[in-house]
């Protein structure tokens, strides 16, 4: 325990378009420093973020005024340093990624070490690669990814305090992750879709995803505040998710998008709009006939029920599965709605650079690493450039001639 507290200070510091949290203090003589992201874009959210400067100054004095004394570094296993660094670090994570750390390392990298009693001054980059092989058996490349990351912050923060000397994360190289094949749906298949669904509790979502390519959590986050009928925008600013913490799932309601490029402005199309105001009129009446019974706090989403309870972003993940097999439809994750999304854009001549901005990705490679192989109108000018082919006896065949 520390016998006075540490004063830390701190200041913003402006990083694509985001505002972030650098606060420092000294221990021992020594300066220490940390980066925490707000999530918020430096444009009107200045004092937001003072206020979140604040708070954070406040929280990593109360962290290190009850700091967890790790034992020295001859003695602690490496199970037990993954375990308490989780504490150190919930404080600076969002909800969700503490979620996931915790998920990993209590369920998986902590159990496996502990059952071979390796201390935290004997991890070898062969022990790290030795747990990877054996999890490659069980889960995905993906996974493994995480678990990397895991590693990487936890041996990091053990440098800086001085914990050991070196990582041996230097010497791990990641799994190559396997490209996932996702589905999409061809734009007869939407069409069906969206006339099959009609009226169904999953129709709003089913929309946003496949025609807007909203993420699940931007769907179930949107608010009534966030649609402009008079310009015909929609807004998408805020996000609802869920978070595994403490073995509890948490609803998560953030002001802030997943990345900056995910605060977008997209436009509000005539049949969507008409859709928009018949579903306004209708919780107007359900809240009249519903009085102190309906969710007022809940009932200023857009995605909710009859009684203003917000949808659930897991009953979008799970149901949607099923209803398209009951229904007679291929069976798709919800999270293909938004691949559809891209495809039937691409399909219809949107170019790459534009599809980036409709869904919100942070960067073109990421765009084209997903739907580059889905661009056909590049490819069959490419197919009619090669005019060379005309000179052969395949381009001088009768059956050509006919199908020109």
């Amino acid at each position: 325990m520390a016998e006075h507290l540490i004063r830390v200070s701190g200041h913003l510091q402006e990083r694509r378009g985001i505002y972030h949290i650098m606060l420092s203090w000294q221990v021992n003589g020594k300066r220490q420093r940390t980066s925490i992201s707000t999530g918020l874009p430096k444009k009107g959210n200045k004092k937001r973020a003072e206020d979140m400067l604040g708070a954070a100054c406040a929280t990593q004095e109360e962290l290190l005024a009850t700091k967890v004394d790790f034992a020295p570094n001859d003695e602690m296993l490496f199970s037990d340093f993954l375990e308490k660094w989780l504490s150190v670090v919930k404080p600076e994570l969002k909800p969700t990624t503490f979620g996931n750390y915790q998920s990993a390392i209590t369920r998986t990298i902590a159990p496996y070490f502990r059952a071979k009693r390796i201390k935290l001054c004997e991890v070898s980059a062969d022990d790290i690669l030795a747990f990877y092989s054996v999890q490659m058996e069980k889960v995905k490349a993906t996974t493994i990814h995480k678990y990397h990351n895991n590693f990487s912050r936890a041996f990091q923060y053990a440098i800086d305090e001085g914990i050991i000397e070196h990582s041996p994360m230097d010497k791990v190289k990641r799994p190559r992750a396997e490209r996932y094949a996702a589905l999409f749906l061809r734009q007869s298949e939407a069409i069906a879709l969206f006339e099959a669904i009609k009226g169904h509790k999953l129709e709003l979502g089913v929309i946003m995803a496949a025609y807007y390519g909203l993420r699940r959590g931007e769907i179930v986050g949107l608010r009534w505040e966030s649609i402009d009928f008079e310009r015909n925008t929609i807004t998408i600013e805020h996000t609802v998710t869920v978070a595994q913490v403490d073995g509890k799932k948490t609803v998560v309601e953030s002001d802030t998008a997943k990345t900056l490029a995910s605060l977008r402005t997209l436009p509000l199309v005539p049949q969507f709009r008409a859709l928009l105001l018949t579903l306004k009129e209708e919780k107007e009446y359900y809240r009249k006939l519903c009085g102190n019974s309906y969710n007022k706090k809940e009932g200023r989403y857009i995605y909710t029920d009859a009684l203003g309870n917000r949808i659930r972003p897991d009953y979008l993940t799970a149901e949607f599965p099923r209803w398209m097999e009951k229904n007679g439809f291929r069976r798709l994750r919800f999270h293909d709605l938004r691949h559809s999304c891209a495809s039937l854009l691409l399909a219809n001549g949107v170019p790459l650079k534009q599809i980036q901005e409709w869904l919100g990705h942070s960067s073109f490679k990421i765009t084209a690493d997903a739907y580059a192989h889905l661009e056909y109108a590049s490819k069959i000018a490419a197919a009619n450039a090669m005019t060379w082919l005309n000179e052969t006896s395949l381009g001088g065949s009768e059956s050509v001639k006919e199908a020109s």
